[in-house]
């Protein structure tokens, strides 16, 4: 079963896009790795400008099959070649009606958005990109912080 979540960028502009993610959106996978991979907003717009994603991954890498399945590859050989780009449903499966959804502003946003389980956005604070997230609810915190008091759990 999938941790669902959502990816969201709010551009200089205002404007805010979002996507749809299946995959492991708990915050030690999604939540760290969109704070180690993804806090460039050049990077992140390349990202959702592919839509809806089923697994997330280091890079957004190339056009590839969606599994090893239907393919001549085992598992192993599959995530050899593909293991570190995140699979989209689009670009890698060929489904439409993935593209990211459009706000017109941050506001826009919270009334309108996808809810899933975690909720991710990439905002301008005092111009610099900080991630924030909203763990099963509707009141973002900074990533980063969530992610520490995390870690704090766990050890």
């Amino acid at each position: 079963m999938g941790t669902r979540s959502t990816i969201a960028l709010e551009y200089a502009d205002g404007t805010v896009e979002q996507v749809y993610c299946h995959w492991d959106g708990y915050l030690a996978y999604n939540g760290k790795m969109l704070q180690d991979y993804y806090s460039n907003p050049f990077i992140l717009r390349d990202l959702i400008d592919l839509g809806d994603i089923s697994s997330l991954k280091p890079t957004i890498g190339t056009k590839h099959d969606f599994s090893h399945f239907g393919t001549a590859l085992d598992q192993k050989a599959y995530d050899a070649l593909y293991g570190d780009m995140t699979t989209f449903y689009g670009r890698d499966r060929g489904e439409t009606g993935t593209s990211a959804k459009k706000f017109k502003d941050f506001a826009d946003y919270k009334a309108r958005h996808q809810y899933e389980e975690y909720e991710y956005i990439l905002r301008s604070v005092g111009g610099e990109a900080v991630w924030f997230v909203a763990d099963h609810s509707d009141e973002f915190k900074p990533l980063l912080q969530a992610l520490i008091a995390e870690e704090e759990c766990v050890a």
